[in-house]
């Protein structure tokens, strides 16, 4: 099992036992990734949320992660999250049976894979590319990104 930090307040945002991966919405290796989960995660086990939204900024907030600068994939549940490789693993492991075999790249040791993770994602602009402004999802896709409560109207009545 993963590393996990955990805090002391369950997540906001979240219901019990819900899964967010907190991804940089600019980024296009980022951006792939979401779309990968999107794509493979049948069950919808996991939500998203880029760490420029609002949730993205309340969740790093939360987890009294960098608001501003943000190198690494995050996974959050409950009150725990996970970080670089072990946050990869995390979100592996809620992906169907076919994709649990990369599970087993957790036999190398967490500083070799986070230093492997780190080359990557510090990287990441000049290997793949960045987009100008975080991607909307597309309606077929917008369920799965974590949302802000609408806010309540004071003195509405039903």
């Amino acid at each position: 099992m993963p590393a996990a930090q955990t805090r002391p307040t369950p997540a906001p945002l979240l219901k019990p036992g819900e899964t967010v991966v907190l991804f940089d919405g600019v980024c296009k290796l980022c951006n792939r990734w979401a779309r990968f989960l999107i794509r493979h995660d049948h069950q919808r086990r996991v939500r998203l949320a880029a760490v420029q939204s609002p949730e993205g900024q309340a969740l790093l907030a939360w987890a009294g992660l960098p608001m501003d600068q943000f190198d690494t994939m995050a996974v959050i549940r409950d009150q725990n999250y996970w970080e670089r490789s072990d946050a990869f693993f995390e979100v592996v492991g809620q992906l169907p049976g076919r994709w649990q075999p990369l599970r087993l790249l957790r036999v190398f040791p967490r500083g070799l894979r986070n230093w492997a993770y780190d080359r990557i994602a510090l990287n990441r602009y000049r290997l793949f590319g960045k987009y100008d402004s975080c991607l909307l999802p597309n309606p077929d896709h917008e369920q799965r990104f974590l949302k802000m409560p609408a806010p309540s109207v004071a003195g509405s009545e039903s």
